[in-house]
């Protein structure tokens, strides 16, 4: 008797990208879609996902996005958003000892067809989340089956890239949008 092929099983980190997938499904952002999901030891210690802050109206509800309104480019002006981001809520909803050294995982995709979004990445205010919370590292969808990776510990390295140095003194650099 012959045996069946068992088909090639999925690494973890597209097992978690897979969950943090469908996490996003749950967001109600009209702009972006986005599902996080943090591991620790290979246990689930949060996952969170793109809405507005509890028991507030979200802009599925109102039919609106001021950022898409005003034609806002992506990356700028954050603080017109009702939105909580998903890598703030799956960081909010843990303790932060359960965190340190976890790896984040992040999916974003489009709200109209759930096509994951390449490029996707966790914004200024919520990359210094990330590295408070002790976070290690953060792996990001970037199409099906592929995902690209990165070390906090670079994030903290390079000053989150928010300066240059300028004769032996950092200078800070100013953000897009401004």
């Amino acid at each position: 008797m012959k045996r069946a092929r068992q088909p090639r099983r999925i690494s973890k980190d597209q097992y978690y990208l897979n969950i943090a997938k469908e996490t996003s499904r749950r967001s109600t952002c009209l702009r972006r879609h986005y599902g996080a999901v943090i591991v620790n030891n290979d246990q689930i210690v949060s996952t969170g996902y793109a809405g507005a802050p509890r028991k507030t109206a979200n802009c599925a509800e109102i039919g609106s996005c001021i950022r898409v309104r005003l034609n806002v480019p992506k990356g700028e002006h954050y603080e017109w958003c009702r939105a909580v981001h998903a890598e703030q809520n799956a960081v909010i909803h843990a303790a932060r000892f359960d965190m340190i050294g976890a790896t984040l995982y992040l999916v974003g995709t489009t709200p109209d067809g759930g096509e994951v979004i390449d490029g996707a990445e966790p914004c200024r205010i919520c990359k210094r989340m990330i590295i408070n919370a002790g976070i290690a590292r953060v792996v990001i969808q970037t199409g099906p089956g592929r995902y690209k990776e990165s070390a906090v510990e670079e994030w903290v390295r390079t000053n989150l890239h928010e300066f240059r140095r300028v004769r032996g003194r950092l200078v800070p650099v100013m953000p897009r949008g401004y």
